[in-house]
């Protein structure tokens, strides 16, 4: 366990039952929220399954993330993390060699335009749609309150807060005593909650349960 910081964390103890697109949006939502991400490496080959890579652009964000989401309870297994052994192993992962440190550059410059991209909208894109006859439901006036509902049982305030807490004027998660499958969220303006809801309507926190969210009632 003796492996130096760097920008890339390693995680196993993965649910390998998640398919790859879904597991790599669902990570971004997860982690984004402590840095920028370069990266993220899922596959499903048989040697890789249950586990992924997140590159950062700062070191600190890995560092960060691998501190605050040690243990986390991702669809219902919790993760383990710590640092790649080295940057280039998540290269060589994807591409089946470790090429020259030029050729690394390049990759990752790339990456830094257009992997994201390409990771973020899933994102905000994809979660909605799926569930278009839910998110069809009769919703109130915009308000600076969410109301979660579908939520699964091990659901707590610190999972809301980390998924939420990403999105500018986030205030605080109230979990209802007694009911574990309904939460409100509470931002500083109408607006705000209205970007934060549509951009996790939807959204698993496990494989079995999509999030609901519409507008609490004033």
């Amino acid at each position: 366990m003796d492996i130096r910081p760097n920008h890339t964390i390693y995680i196993n103890n993965i649910n390998d039952k998640v398919k790859k697109e879904e597991l790599k949006r669902s990570l971004y939502a997860l982690f984004s929220q402590f840095g920028q991400i370069i990266e993220i490496v899922a596959l499903k080959t048989m040697n890789m399954r249950g586990q992924a890579f997140v590159v950062f652009k700062e070191l600190a964000g890995a560092t960060n993330a691998l501190r605050q989401l040690q243990g986390f309870p991702f669809y219902n297994k919790p993760m383990r993390i710590q640092y790649a052994k080295t940057d280039s192993e998540v290269i060589a992962k994807v591409k089946g060699t470790y090429g020259d440190k030029e050729k690394k550059k390049e990759k990752k410059k790339k990456a830094l335009e257009a992997g994201t991209n390409l990771i973020k909208k899933p994102a905000l894109g994809s979660a909605a749609p799926v569930h278009s006859a839910d998110v069809q439901v009769p919703d109130n006036p915009p308000n600076y309150i969410l109301f979660l509902s579908n939520l699964p049982e091990e659901t707590n305030e610190m999972m809301l807060s980390m998924l939420f807490n990403q999105f500018p004027g986030f205030k605080e998660v109230r979990l209802v005593p007694g009911q574990h499958d309904i939460s409100f969220v509470e931002f500083e303006s109408d607006t705000q909650a209205g970007v934060a809801k549509d951009a996790l309507q939807g959204f698993r926190i496990t494989a079995t349960c999509a999030m609901k969210i519409t507008y609490a009632k004033k």
